[in-house]
């Protein structure tokens, strides 16, 4: 592009002069020729010089003139950029809602899945996917970008949690383990979810769910499940609806919030539903510090200047022209 820019100058330019040059000699041979006796005294009158030398000062910024508009138009076709660098904000994000669906965890459920429903709209980028366990893990979908499908899916999800009974069949395939409430199977349920796990290079979290009351014989303890989650590179956010600080469920709540900030999540005690929206709003904040993107090159028409410096040298070329001609 550079390069035919300057074979377009030389031509372009010498045209525009050969167009000056033509339109003045065409002027000039208006006026009627008139000879005068001693026009040598005439030239050299102080007044006579001052006209030469303005006529010489005119000619020489329409000559001037003329190549500048000429450079400045053929430089403004070859489309000079302006090139710069930025890290933008990159949402290449998944994320898994691991849901422990025994009875004790369909309020807290609810509460979440209403959040994602009403948050699905601004999403952009983020892959979520659901997987549910009590006796055993149930994939309710994977990981998609269709926001349309995530909504219709979290809306049935949000009934089946408030209304257990209205819709069994969301449930099918939950109770197949030896017991109920297996935390570490859900959770290695939930980590095994993500694609391609050593080659993508996405942010990987879970949203765990869970009061971790295991009630049976699980495959994978938490501690081993949540091994399993950092040899993945997958932070968990658990979040605990009955922690309510001390009492029974002190040992339980210590170990899932060990486990959780043991990954480079973290853990939250969920004691109202009301407060779904609010801890929700923080995994967001902090996943988004995360995942700011490399420096990116920007390349942008910038045809301002040269068509600027056109316009100027265009009005001089007309005032030139005028003074010359006058």
């Amino acid at each position: 592009m550079e390069l035919m820019a300057a074979w377009l100058l030389v031509p372009g330019a010498l045209a525009i002069l050969g167009a000056v040059v033509v339109a003045l000699r065409r002027r000039r041979g208006t006026h009627d020729a008139v000879p005068v006796a001693h026009g040598d005294r005439l030239a050299s009158l102080p007044s006579y010089q001052r006209l030469v030398r303005k006529q010489r000062f005119w000619l020489a910024a329409v000559v001037l003139a003329a190549l500048v508009l000429a450079g400045a138009l053929l430089f403004a076709a070859a489309r000079p950029v302006l090139t710069s660098s930025q890290r933008p904000e990159e949402r290449s994000r998944d994320i898994i809602l691991c849901l422990d669906t025994s009875g004790s965890m369909s309020r807290a459920d609810s509460a979440i899945v209403d959040v994602f429903a009403g948050m699905v709209r601004d999403f952009r980028g983020e892959r979520i996917g659901m997987t549910i366990f009590d006796g055993s893990g149930v994939q309710v979908f994977p990981l998609t970008d269709d926001y349309s499908y995530i909504e219709e899916q979290l809306q049935r999800a949000r009934a089946a949690f408030d209304r257990r009974s209205s819709d069994p069949a969301f449930f099918e395939g939950t109770w197949q383990g030896r017991g109920t409430s297996l935390i570490g199977d859900g959770l290695a349920s939930c980590v095994q979810d993500f694609p391609k796990l050593a080659t993508e290079k996405r942010s990987r979290s879970v949203i765990f769910s869970t009061d971790n009351y295991l009630a049976g014989k699980p495959i994978f303890t938490l501690a081993q499940a949540t091994d399993l989650a950092k040899e993945k590179a997958v932070r968990v956010f658990a979040l605990n609806p009955a922690d309510f600080g001390g009492g029974i469920a002190e040992t339980e709540a210590r170990e899932l919030r060990d486990s959780a900030e043991s990954t480079g999540g973290a853990y939250f005690p969920l004691r109202s539903a009301t407060a779904a929206r609010t801890i929700i709003g923080q995994i967001q904040a902090s996943e988004a510090t995360s995942t700011r993107g490399s420096a990116q090159g920007l390349v942008a028409d910038r045809p301002d200047v040269p068509l600027g410096v056109a316009l100027v040298s265009g009005a001089v070329l007309a005032l030139g022209l005028w003074r010359v001609r006058s």
